[in-house]
């Protein structure tokens, strides 16, 4: 089951359950649309991957199914990370 991270790992924007701006990876790497999509250009800083939007767990099913209320902010070194976004980011997923 996802964790559904509460927040961007890069930016610490909050990301909570109903947000649409919520993007994961395969590994659930979490990040809001804006640093996935135009800063790392759809390329997961962590893994190499692809993002998706995050699904949003219903709202009948918090009580059984919490989300994650734990913060992970690791921002990353935009510099250094350059060169491994322009490996990949013209790769499509399916053939990373």
């Amino acid at each position: 089951m996802l964790e559904l991270r509460p927040n961007c790992e890069h930016c610490d924007k909050n990301l909570p359950n109903t947000s649409t701006e919520a993007m994961i990876c395969s590994f659930e790497c979490t990040y809001c649309f804006s640093c996935a999509m135009e800063l790392f250009k759809n390329v997961c800083p962590s893994c190499g991957g692809n993002f998706q939007p995050r699904p949003i767990r219903p709202a009948v099913e918090l009580g059984n199914h919490p989300v994650s209320t734990t913060r992970i902010h690791h921002p990353k070194n935009l510099e250094t990370l350059q060169a491994f976004i322009q490996k990949y980011e013209h790769i499509p997923a399916q053939h990373r």
